[in-house]
């Protein structure tokens, strides 16, 4: 217990050192609809808290899970094809990278005019985005296995069945779990994204909603849920990383 608050001292310095310096901004801005300091974030936060907790939070995060198990599904799938045949990865790669070049915020728009504010419009623009890390970051696992432990599987008369889960699924893993902390915050981002341009309900939309109230302590109350809702579910991860991944301290 001493040695893991020894390891997160660093961390918890800097971000009250952040916190410092945002706070001497904000009062030396004095303008609350400006910049407004971490108090009366905080302040708002809790003011707000019935509407954001029992609403918003809970259509954030139903955006959020739908739509990386879209992404995990996808990706996955995805760099299996490309790693079981050359010829898919040719012809995929490509288009997977070129996903990524498409600004977001000109599709969510289009997005809502297809599906109306339901959850769909925001969980497309969350997929658009999380996929992409999901599927490279696997592919590469799968390509980082050595061809010589491939051979030497094959020698001893193993299927491809045997060589892809003996060999090729352990060493993916810690690429998968590292592709999935990647995701997490950009869904919740792509998320947010979705409800600003268009929604009814999520953190994003009431966020929007305070700024045309020249709200600025409702604007970063949300946006302070979202990170803290990041980091929580991160480290959810990377906790199921360390059960699953016993031998990586090995």
């Amino acid at each position: 217990m001493k040695n893991r608050a020894k390891a997160n001292l660093p961390a918890a310095i800097l971000m009250l050192c952040l916190l410092m310096i945002w706070q001497g901004a904000a009062m030396g801005v004095d303008a609350a609809y400006i910049l407004p300091s971490p108090v009366q974030v905080v302040q708002k936060l809790w003011e707000l808290r019935l509407p954001l907790f029992t609403a918003h939070l809970p259509a954030t995060m139903e955006v959020v899970g739908v739509g990386l198990v879209i992404s995990i599904v996808l990706g996955l799938g995805l760099a299996i094809l490309m790693d079981v045949s050359p010829v898919a990865e040719k012809a995929l790669y490509p288009i997977v990278i070129a996903s990524q070049t498409i600004p977001t915020t000109a599709l969510a728009p289009l997005f809502v005019l297809w599906f109306g504010y339901t959850m769909w419009s925001k969980v497309l623009v969350a997929v658009l985005m999380t996929f992409f890390p999901i599927t490279i970051t696997v592919f590469d696992g799968f390509r980082s296995v050595k061809t010589e432990m491939i051979e030497l599987m094959q020698t001893f008369g193993a299927s491809k069945s045997q060589i892809f889960l003996k060999l090729k699924l352990p060493a993916v893993l810690p690429y998968f779990f590292s592709a999935i902390k990647m995701a997490v915050p950009l869904s919740i981002i792509g998320a947010a994204i979705g409800e600003w341009l268009g929604a009814q309900s999520g953190l994003g939309y009431f966020s929007r909603r305070m700024m045309t109230q020249l709200d600025g302590a409702g604007v970063f109350a949300p946006i302070l849920l979202l990170s803290v809702a990041a980091m929580i579910l991160v480290a959810i991860v990377a906790v199921i990383e360390k059960r699953v991944i016993t031998w990586r301290g090995e």
